[in-house]
């Protein structure tokens, strides 16, 4: 029986996680496909670029709602139970890592626009809110100066990841803070490393596109 709440858990978040709403939005307010503009990615970043700031904020705000709701139905569906595995005991903070991990796959690599996708940072902080809200505050705050400072997404998401890995590393050995949630951060911060690749490419050659300013869609 607790085998499958896990099995559900990891079906239920991917499904979640799989649900395009950057390619829903785009096509309802501009009958556009987002994957065949800008950087063709499904994520808000790309389509606040091509369609502005409040088609991409209704997209981040989409993407971090499917995040919670996986990660909060993970710990409904588990509730007390606890399955060992080797003797490692599988208990709800395990279930909503696995969900958390597994609306970032679904994200990324949507089964409903054939295994294409975005690069799961909304759906990441998402998840935090719930999982670890001061560590969904502290990156995002990392992630807003970043941006600011820079004027570039990628790098703002990249360095709000990396803080916090950095701040789970730093409590997990001062504190008592779970290790699964340390595996967590480690794993995400490198899935968005990943998936990012190309940004870090065209970060280096200087020929990365900034969020806003002159030639965009968004005035700061």
């Amino acid at each position: 029986m607790i085998v499958g709440k896990f099995v559900a858990v990891v079906i239920i978040a991917y499904l979640l996680g799989a649900i395009p709403f950057g390619l829903i939005v785009s096509k309802l307010i501009a009958k556009i496909d987002i994957s065949k503009h800008g950087s063709g990615s499904i994520g808000s970043t790309n389509v606040m670029r091509t369609l502005g700031i409040k088609a991409g904020a209704l997209v981040g705000a989409l993407d971090l709602a499917k995040a919670i709701g996986a990660v909060i139905l993970a710990k409904t569906i588990i509730g007390d139970s606890v399955l060992l595995v080797a003797g490692f005991p599988f208990h709800w903070q395990v279930a909503q890592v696995i969900a958390a991990l597994m609306v970032m796959a679904g994200h990324n690599w949507s089964v409903f626009i054939k295994f294409r996708g975005g690069k799961g940072v909304a759906v990441y902080f998402g998840s935090w809110l719930i999982i670890w809200p001061v560590g969904a505050l502290f990156g995002g705050l990392i992630m807003l100066l970043i941006v600011l400072r820079t004027r570039y997404m990628s790098m703002g998401s990249i360095s709000g990841a990396l803080g916090i890995l950095c701040l789970s590393i730093f409590l997990t050995i001062a504190y008592d803070f779970p290790p699964i949630y340390l595996i967590y951060s480690v794993v995400a911060a490198a899935l968005i490393v990943y998936q990012h690749r190309e940004n870090i490419s065209r970060l280096q050659t200087g020929t990365e596109s900034p969020i806003y300013g002159k030639g965009t869609n968004l005035k700061l």
